[in-house]
């Protein structure tokens, strides 16, 4: 049965798109059809991983949402574009970074409630096992519905005051919502800090599940967004903490 998972973070900055490009290949590699959608219209970029550059798009998310194309029409499978052979399939809906494309949304807005349709055409026209949604930071109507539209919420934080303090806000809508499964990600952790005791925390804090407490890692910032890091650099620590999520997402 197809599962639609919304990943979020109540700021921005926190790896939040880069979480999700490398599920969506952890996934992938396991041979499943997983979609990746970027509903961040306001400053969309989870494409940068996936070397959309070398892709001639026609339509956007802000296409469909515009009434111009159909969901499916948005999607382009990126699987190609790897630079490595994977078992599965990945598809991107990314949303324009046209200036224009932007500033029309923000100013004349859209029918939000396309989205949650939307969400669901993409799944059954692709054939999806898993769509993955790229949230916008903070809360919004587009989130909300992301959210609503869920069979499951990770919330990506990082072991900082100012995130503990916004997290509860998405926690407390999450469970308003009734979202059938909330999950937690601890990222960008400092080598100093007991990870053991990070993940105990969280978890009495917000009273969710942990699935993952991911390190600072240098090599993440010298790749710079400019690919999927499970797939450069699969044999470390954070390689190894994103397959382990991946397997907890299977059991959803």
């Amino acid at each position: 049965m197809s599962k639609i998972i919304s990943i979020h973070s109540f700021r921005g900055g926190t790896g939040k798109s880069n979480t999700t490009a490398n599920l969506s290949i952890a996934l992938a590699s396991r041979g499943l059809r997983v979609g990746v959608i970027d509903t961040d219209i306001a400053s969309p970029g989870i494409h940068n991983l996936f070397n959309f550059e070398n892709v001639t798009p026609r339509y956007f998310l802000n296409d469909f949402l515009l009434g111009k194309c159909a969901i499916d029409a948005c999607a382009y499978d990126m699987t190609g574009q790897l630079g490595v052979a994977i078992a599965g399939r990945v598809f991107l809906v990314p949303s324009s970074v046209e200036p224009n494309a932007i500033s029309k949304m923000l100013q004349d807005g859209y029918d939000v409630s396309k989205l949650s349709d939307g969400f669901l055409d993409l799944v059954d026209d692709l054939h999806l096992d898993v769509l993955l949604i790229d949230t916008h930071p903070g809360v919004n109507e587009e989130t909300l519905l992301s959210m609503a539209t869920s069979d499951a919420l990770i919330v990506v934080l990082r072991p900082d005051k100012q995130d503990y303090q916004g997290t509860s806000v998405t926690v407390d809508l999450a469970r308003r919502l009734n979202v059938p499964n909330l999950l937690m990600v601890v990222n960008k952790t400092p080598s100093l800090f007991d990870f053991a005791d990070v993940k105990a925390r969280v978890e009495v804090t917000y009273d969710a599940e942990v699935i993952g407490v991911l390190p600072h890692s240098d090599e993440m910032m010298t790749l710079a967004s400019q690919g999927i890091f499970v797939l450069h650099y699969p044999d470390t620590t954070l390689s190894q903490t994103i397959q382990e999520m991946t397997t907890r997402l299977l059991t959803i």
